[in-house]
């Protein structure tokens, strides 16, 4: 059983025999234990300003891989473009149509005879989200762009990815079956009538083109969303590193209220003294519980 805590006779006859005198007599036990918690919180701010850079710097590389495949297929679309130009530019070209090609779906005809490519729909975004990607776009400045993410809540980020990547899947998925197809039919018309192959060549190359600016749109927006991630976790991290100093600020004006109260002691200028223990003591409560509401 814990002993119980006794005020030397000497001690008392400096404190008021009351409720504030033995508040006052408590100030350098409650200021150690506000000192510690106030570390605590600044060294956990600190923790999560680094787990926030380091998500940013994750998310900063998923961004780079998707703006490569977006140029990627820029660059593919512009050399498919490129081919079509030297075809067209060397020969003559008849229409396609889908009376030569060999018992083929639907979609497939669609897509090479009247150029119309299978539904890409784009992810819809909130409207916040279609500001912030605005100003990232037109470099506005970094003040602007920080206010239009403070708006944005990181699940409705988290959201916009998950449906910007579906849309991306979804043409993925409609594109396949029209592309196993058309791999097909070069293989089986690059040996019939070269005519019927010049048609079906030039409509390939504008397929592919049309498909990969597609793409890359879809890619676009998933890019999009990751660099709006990244700078939403710099903002945080930043954030959490202010709070941490500002708790610090706090801890040791905590501190301070001890060393005052623990010299009083010593100085046996108690009243005084541990009064402006005290009152240190909730200025750094004050405070830290502004920074904690506020900043």
């Amino acid at each position: 059983m814990a002993a119980k805590i006794e005020i030397p006779n000497e001690l008392k006859q400096d404190l008021p025999q009351n409720k504030w005198g033995k508040t006052l007599g408590a100030t350098p036990i409650v200021m150690t234990v506000i000192a510690t918690m106030l570390a605590g919180l600044a060294s956990s701010e600190m923790t999560k300003a680094q787990y926030d850079r380091s998500a940013a710097a994750q998310l900063q590389s998923k961004a780079g891989d998707q703006w490569s495949f977006y140029q990627a297929k820029k660059l593919r679309s512009a050399s498919a473009r490129n081919s079509l130009d030297l075809l067209a530019a060397t020969v003559d070209i008849t229409p396609l149509t889908a009376e030569v090609l060999p018992n083929i779906d639907a979609s497939t005809v669609t897509a090479l005879v009247k150029n119309e490519l299978p539904p890409a729909t784009p992810a819809k975004f909130d409207d916040a989200v279609n500001t912030a990607i605005a100003d990232v776009a037109s470099d506005a400045p970094e003040a602007e762009t920080t206010a239009a993410l403070v708006k944005i809540k990181p699940a409705t980020l988290a959201d916009s990815l998950t449906a910007a990547k579906a849309a991306a899947d979804a043409f993925d998925s409609a594109t396949k079956p029209v592309n196993k197809v058309v791999d097909k039919l070069d293989d089986t018309l690059m040996t019939g009538d070269k005519n019927v192959f010049r048609s079906f060549s030039a409509a390939r190359l504008r397929y592919a083109a049309a498909r990969y600016d597609a793409e890359a749109k879809l890619n676009q927006a998933v890019a999009s969303i990751y660099e709006l991630q990244v700078r939403q976790n710099n903002y945080t991290a930043e954030k959490h590193h202010k709070r941490s100093a500002k708790f610090f600020y706090g801890m040791l004006a905590a501190q301070l209220a001890v060393i005052i109260a623990t010299f009083s002691i010593a100085a046996r200028q108690k009243s005084f003294l541990w009064s402006l223990a005290a009152a240190a003591g909730l200025a750094a409560v004050s405070f830290s519980v502004y920074v904690y509401l506020y900043v």
